[in-house]
């Protein structure tokens, strides 16, 4: 009997999006309104967020798609904040439980980043301009940009479906 062999290595390679970094202080249904507004998309948020560890870390997850074009829009927040008990390491007298908020991203390589849109299309250089100088009319937001998506390590935390 054959024995076959898949090598799932390129798949990533053959993918075509644009994936833009957002830095803004808003919440996620407010950037999505503002996108809504100014890009003239409908984003709407998915019943469930993306999940990871096994329910520990949460984001959350907006969606649109144009049929017309037959683009998907995503947009997904980039930084989940966890509340959590944390003894204190010494023995002391008291025995002091704190809160600690630990930080996690979706992707590591950009922590300061607090939202990213992705398009599941490859526009050229001036429609990807003119998206990225759409959002950055809108007030709220500090600085957008393009992401090389090949430079990536964690891109398989940008697969939605």
């Amino acid at each position: 009997m054959a024995v076959h062999k898949l090598i799932l290595d390129d798949i990533f390679e053959d993918v075509s999006c644009t994936l833009i970094a957002i830095h803004c202080a808003i919440e996620d249904y407010r950037l999505a309104y503002l996108l809504n507004k100014y890009l003239n998309i409908t984003l709407s948020r998915k019943p469930k967020d993306l999940d990871f560890n096994k329910g520990i870390t949460k984001y959350a997850l907006f969606e649109y798609e144009d049929q017309k074009k037959l683009i998907t829009w995503n947009l997904v927040s980039n930084i989940c904040k966890i509340e959590t008990d944390s003894k204190a390491e010494q023995q002391s007298l008291f025995n002091a439980q704190h809160k600690v908020i630990k930080t996690y991203n979706l992707i590591p390589e950009y922590g300061k980043v607090n939202y990213f849109l992705k398009i599941d299309n490859e526009f050229n250089n001036n429609t990807e301009k003119q998206i990225i100088n759409n959002l950055l009319k809108i007030p709220q937001i500090a600085l957008a940009y393009n992401v090389d998506m090949s430079l990536l390590k964690s891109k398989e935390h940008l697969i939605f479906d």
